[in-house]
């Protein structure tokens, strides 16, 4: 592998599905010890894999105080069973991409799984989309889709989560990556929520995929639901 580090682009997008909402528990907290209290009253420690999660999360990197903290800890407590490409199920990474193409096409890409797996035909899912500027330098392993094939399979994610865990150990900030589901797509993958900066909701989507077909359907909403343009990728 070659070693080069690269920060990442600006702004990144990120889509998060609607039906889980924002809950602001982390934004208007001042102090760690406040949000011990806060965490107490919302139920949050009783969930045990939440519990376990931020306690593996040194303090200093826990993000409050600030519009859509929430957002942030999230993509670090609440984990896919499995992990993702490049974390476990320890603990989780804010995933984004350089544009809103490549963020439509990841997310289309398990969707269209979700519909497969549940035999059917179509599905659609409403979606937010989040701007964030990502601090730190980023290990690029961009272009190295030939020297890193485990790394970079379509269908495991076991050697890209060893990488990423060994990233998050070491203290690095996290990945930059090709997108395998967008040709000439940028994502990245930020290990350490306090480099999540300037977090800001913009638009809502609606995403629609067809279980025998590649095509990703995505109609931008206006504010009271109802689709405003659409496009494909």
């Amino acid at each position: 592998m070659i070693e080069a580090h690269a920060p990442a682009p600006q702004p990144t997008i990120r889509l998060i599905p609607s039906r889980f909402p924002p809950i602001g528990l982390f934004d208007t907290v001042a102090t760690a010890a406040d949000l011990d209290a806060v965490m107490d009253l919302a139920g949050w420690t009783n969930d045990r894999l939440v519990a376990d999660r931020i306690a593996r999360l040194p303090r200093d990197e826990w993000v409050y105080g600030r519009p859509n903290a929430s957002v942030v800890m999230a993509a670090f407590l609440h984990v896919a069973p499995g992990g993702m490409r490049f974390n476990g199920p320890d603990l989780g990474a804010w995933y984004a991409a350089a544009t809103l193409t490549t963020a439509v096409a990841e997310v289309g890409h398990h969707l269209r799984r979700e519909a497969a797996a549940t035999g059917a035909a179509t599905l659609s899912r409403q979606y937010r989309s989040y701007t964030a500027r990502l601090l730190g330098d980023y290990l690029d392993i961009r272009g190295q889709q030939a020297t890193l094939p485990d790394v970079y399979a379509p269908d495991s994610y076991a050697a890209g989560q060893a990488l990423g865990e060994s990233i998050r150990a070491s203290g690095g900030a996290g990945i930059l990556f090709d997108s395998i589901r967008h040709q000439g797509g940028l994502n990245v993958a930020a290990h350490r929520p306090r480099n999540v900066t300037e977090v800001t909701q913009a638009d809502h989507f609606d995403i629609r995929v067809e279980t025998a077909s590649s095509r990703i359907e995505a109609k931008r909403l206006g504010s009271g639901g109802s689709p405003e343009a659409d496009g494909t990728t």
